[in-house]
């Protein structure tokens, strides 16, 4: 059985740092792309990033870029998720997914069969 666990999130204060992880269980990350999703109270899931299975390709939507940076280890059958610069903007939960396929379509919740319970992530002084 497929299953995804996304842990890290936590209250941070705006400008800092926090550093997501997706886990894998039943199976290995090694084949499929993992991308990054996450949803503001009263907002659509919004997909933010996406890393291909071998690592060699990354997408990240233009909310987040400059400041989170997607990486995977697929030794430790894991993915990362790197954000700096917070704003309170970017509170919300966050959800890991994976998909065979390529990164091409992303930002399409639809693409994704698999997907992680989520994390919170808060933003605030």
């Amino acid at each position: 059985q497929v299953q995804l666990v996304e842990s890290g999130g936590g209250l941070v204060q705006p400008g800092g740092s926090l550093r997501l992880s997706c886990a894998a269980s039943g199976f290995t990350l090694n084949s499929y792309s993992i991308g990054w999703f996450r949803q503001a109270p009263g907002k659509e899931r919004e997909g933010i990033s996406c890393i291909s299975s071998n690592g060699g390709s990354t997408s990240t939507a233009d909310s987040v870029k400059g400041r989170f940076t997607i990486s995977r280890d697929n030794a430790k059958n894991a993915v990362y998720l790197h954000m700096n610069s917070l704003k309170p903007e970017d509170t919300g939960v966050y959800y890991c997914a994976a998909a065979l396929g390529s990164c091409s379509y992303y930002y399409n919740r639809y693409y994704w069969p698999y997907w992680g319970q989520g994390t919170q992530v808060t933003v605030s002084s």
